[in-house]
């Protein structure tokens, strides 16, 4: 018989026994005699026998008469008890699989949290400092750049810049190509290092934002 360390020994003798029970391999009337040779099959003392006894017996599973012995009393008991032993173990078993869970959960989160702070304390530490960054120039009426293409202007090769999009009006064209237009108004969106916004300035005759 295979033994758990989670309940006592005389309540596993007691699920053994009745799971028999419940099997039809003892029968309703049955005599169950014998104390010494159960206490050898189990390995167990006579006492630990008969506390298993006991308790088929509060159940309602056997009858201890006296003179007589154990009596089998019900299987229909053995049944529900079987069922409910079992039930008992299988949620028993999902709890502790569910506290594993929540604590692996809850080690996760705080790993995510972690990341999430040390990803804002580089943010703040080194934004100021990124190589490159977008600004923005608007079109002004006397600007030399007013219409004139991209590409007429040479803005990548004069500035070292590029210019990832522009706003006209409530349009707004990501990545223009060096055909478009640039029109009085118009915002371009630029990508550049610092160094390179005088260039840019001195091309759109606009100063950087």
């Amino acid at each position: 018989m295979k033994q758990s360390n989670q309940s006592p020994i005389y309540t596993q003798i007691a699920f053994d026994l009745a799971a028999q029970i419940a099997a039809g391999e003892l029968r309703e009337g049955e005599r169950i005699s014998g104390r010494s040779l159960m206490g050898s099959r189990y390995a167990v003392s006579p006492e630990t026998i008969r506390r298993a006894m006991g308790h088929l017996s509060d159940l309602g599973i056997l009858s201890i008469q006296p003179k007589v012995g154990s009596v089998v009393l019900s299987r229909k008991r053995a049944v529900e008890y079987v069922q409910e032993h079992q039930t008992s173990r299988d949620l028993h078993a999902l709890k502790a699989k569910l506290r594993e869970k929540v604590a692996q959960r809850d080690a996760l989160n705080r790993e995510i949290d972690q990341l999430f702070t040390e990803i804002g304390d580089l943010w703040e530490r080194f934004r100021s400092s990124d190589r490159s960054r977008t600004y923005e120039f608007t079109i002004q009426p006397d600007s030399p750049a007013a219409g004139e293409t991209i590409g007429g202007l040479a803005f990548r090769q004069k500035t070292g810049a590029t210019v990832v999009a522009i706003r006209k009006g409530e349009d707004v064209f990501l990545s223009p190509g060096p055909s478009v237009r640039l029109d009085v108004g118009d915002v371009l969106v630029v990508a550049c290092e610092m160094s390179h916004l005088a260039q840019v300035s001195e091309l759109l005759e606009e100063s950087g934002t």
